[in-house]
């Protein structure tokens, strides 16, 4: 990469750097504010504030950066969504990626507001008023870091929409998987494949194959690469 787009990215995370301890003490405890740098995407948090997630320096992109990443340059910020951590807890997100001069996407400012008082504040005055609609089902999303555990968690939410063994999927149906995986990003993680062939109890060339397979389907779908 041309030296001169790399100091620029450099330079545009060092100044969003404070930026991150600003907003997170302008909104106090239940708030959250992370920077990533894709480069890296086992280890793509470079600044962290707040505690919401439990994220670190150093640590990994969550699933919602996994997707902004599949999508290269053609992403675009996903704001104001609410999702629901593994522990329970309600949280309403901000992603707004990073782009250079060229207009590339190489990472992301994400705020993260935990709005679960907020929500049970908002049940119980429905409840009092007698306005006892049910709460619509929210996505969970696992935030963590350590990006084996969002790869095996992403496995996890694919396999479950599938019925049956490996052994029991036709070709198609494990084309579909892999497929699935990699438009979430999946395999942009170096070790994924590896991972998700042990998962699945396949040789690595098997998950290599199965994967320029799912890839070459999706080429000729949309008329060429994406």
């Amino acid at each position: 990469m041309d030296r001169g787009v790399t100091a620029e990215r450099d330079a545009i995370l060092a100044a969003l750097t404070p930026v991150v301890e600003g907003v997170a003490a302008t909104f106090g405890p239940v708030c959250e504010v992370v920077l990533h740098d894709y480069r890296n995407p086992e280890k793509s948090v470079v600044a962290v504030a707040g505690s919401v997630t439990g994220r670190a320096v150093g640590g990994a992109m969550s699933e919602i950066g996994m997707r902004v990443l599949a999508r290269g340059d053609d992403a675009a910020d996903e704001l104001n969504y609410v999702t629901r951590t593994r522990d329970g807890a309600l949280v309403k997100s901000s992603t707004m990626v990073l782009r250079d001069s060229t207009g590339a996407v190489f990472g992301a400012l994400c705020v993260n507001v935990d709005v679960s008082a907020v929500t049970q504040v908002h049940g119980l005055l429905g409840a009092l008023a007698g306005l006892g609609a049910a709460p619509a089902e929210l996505p969970t999303t696992t935030f963590g870091n350590d990006i084996d555990s969002v790869v095996d968690a992403l496995f996890d939410a694919h396999r479950s929409r599938q019925r049956g063994s490996w052994a029991e999927l036709g070709r198609a149906e494990r084309v579909e998987l892999f497929g699935g995986l990699d438009t979430r990003g999946v395999f942009a993680v170096r070790g994924a494949v590896e991972q998700v062939a042990a998962r699945l109890g396949i040789s690595r060339a098997s998950a290599y194959n199965y994967l320029s397979r799912a890839r070459a389907a999706h080429d000729t779908s949309t008329g060429g690469p994406a």
